[in-house]
């Protein structure tokens, strides 16, 4: 995750290099937000069915060979193959999808959310760490070598893997709802019923939704707050600086909002850290652009940063149990990913047709606040303790006497 938050420091010197053009070097990173999400609930189905081992080690192989393919190419097209394709995709190997959904089935309902902030902040410690590095690199031994810093760190997650996968890859104990399944006759539901069942659902779909705007405000900014420094006549050490604020805010939002999950309604915090954004978004464009601005106003969003995510998989879980929370969780990525493209995208044409990102924050600004209002709708179900997947209505009850008090 550090590696690929960093990514945005790259930009001017891949196009003095390439001399591709912002507008290429923006669509191949792009494509490689579309590319992380679509890899989410493929991973993630794939580390269900065999373990989040293999999944792992791919995800940190193939992230290095984007880095160091990167360094060869000097096309539209190769940017894309590198950056846009291997790069993302090796990422999204050692991503939320496949690590929440791993955690989640050993532990009990009430530390999940929890657990998913704890996971959440690792990867904006990440960022905290790689994002001032990589620009120190840059500037005393150029842009080739810092890429190749990242591919080692990549590879060097390798062992992690081993230790992560001795607890999360073995099998989850019987739980209450699969006992009162069974005492109702019921089936073990298949993945393609799950799939089916929440493609139904209109609480999944605002979930969807929020995310699609997460995605475009955080690529928005990853990919092109560098530019914004470098428009206010600041040095590139802000911006490395600003990315690094960003994710050592987001480890405290991160854990906060996990420790909070287990307290208050989950879509309640969803609502207000995209009204906090749009907030925050308002007062930027209101401010001087000096060097303490940037600073502050990465600390304020690094807070709500990726703190959306212990939420959105707590509410998954909630809604539809853990069985397949790698796949379900993984396709809200996906359409925050989507908004990540757009995000990613669109910042570069901006630029380039308006010589600043104006327009992008108005935007921005507005997605966050309807994204706020479209979480309320969602329908928060009670949980039941140690719940692998949705209970029917009868067996619901049951479940819920059986557990009263």
């Amino acid at each position: 995750m550090g590696a690929r938050q960093t990514l945005g420091l790259f930009v001017a010197p891949l196009n003095r290099s390439t001399g591709a053009g912002i507008v290429a070097i923006s669509f191949a990173m792009a494509v490689g937000q579309f590319v992380w999400g679509l890899a989410q609930p493929i991973f993630g189905a794939i580390a269900e069915r065999y373990g989040s081992r293999i999944v792992l080690l791919v995800g940190a192989v193939t992230l290095a060979l984007g880095a160091m393919v990167t360094t060869v190419v000097s096309t539209s097209l190769g940017l894309i193959l590198s950056i846009g394709v291997l790069f993302a995709a090796g990422a999204a190997g050692g991503s939320f999808s496949v690590l929440i959904g791993a955690t989640a089935r050993s532990l009990p309902p009430e530390q999940r959310a929890f657990a998913s902030g704890v996971i959440n902040a690792g990867g904006s410690l990440g960022q905290f760490l790689l994002a001032p590095v990589s620009q120190l690199i840059i500037a005393a031994f150029g842009w080739v070598t810092a890429m190749y810093a990242l591919a080692v760190a990549a590879l060097a997650t390798i062992p992690l893997a081993r230790q992560l996968t001795r607890v999360s890859d073995r099998p989850a104990a019987p739980t209450i709802q699969d006992t009162v399944a069974v005492a109702a006759g019921e089936s073990v539901p298949t993945l393609r019923q799950q799939l089916r069942e929440a493609s139904r659902d209109r609480s999944y779909w605002c979930l969807h939704a929020g995310f699609f705007t997460c995605g475009f405000h955080i690529a928005f900014l990853v990919t092109h707050l560098p530019g914004e420094v470098n428009l206010c006549a600041l040095p590139a050490s802000v911006a490395a600086g600003s990315l690094a604020i960003i994710g050592l805010s987001n480890v405290a939002g991160s854990l906060t909002i996990g420790w909070l999950g287990g307290v208050f309604r989950m879509k309640y915090l969803l609502f207000y850290l995209y009204l906090s954004r749009a907030v925050a978004i308002g007062v930027y464009l209101l401010m001087p652009r000096t060097a303490l601005t940037f600073y502050v106003f990465a600390a304020v969003l690094g807070f709500t940063w990726l703190s959306t995510v212990p939420p959105t998989a707590g509410l998954v879980a909630k809604l539809f149990g853990v069985r397949y929370l790698g796949t379900l969780f993984g396709l809200t990525l996906l359409s925050h990913q989507i908004g990540g493209f757009f995000g990613a995208w669109l910042g570069g044409i901006a630029l380039v047709h308006f010589g600043d990102y104006g327009w992008m924050w108005y935007a921005d600004m507005t997605l966050a606040l309807a994204a706020a209002f479209i979480n309320l709708p969602i329908r928060e179900s009670y949980v039941v303790l140690n719940s692998p997947m949705p209970l029917s209505a009868a067996a619901s009850r049951t479940a819920s006497t059986a557990n009263t008090g």
